[in-house]
């Protein structure tokens, strides 16, 4: 499947706002008292970070190859 400049440039710049809300996330439920109340979803926000991160390197690969 083929995407233009413009669709993966958007695609990073959103991967990008919601890897900085996945992080805050994690910072809101680390600085909890009871942290290990919330470690399935700290987890679950880590893996999503990595995936999201994953993704980005995907889309600035295809950026590159694409200039």
């Amino acid at each position: 499947m083929e995407f233009s400049k413009d669709d993966l440039s958007e695609a990073k710049r959103q991967i990008n706002s919601i890897l900085h809300k996945l992080r805050e996330t994690i910072k809101t439920f680390e600085a909890k008292d009871n942290q290990e109340k919330y470690k399935s979803q700290i987890t679950l926000a880590k893996r999503r970070v990595k995936a999201f991160e994953i993704a980005n390197c995907l889309i600035e690969s295809e950026l590159r190859r694409k200039n």
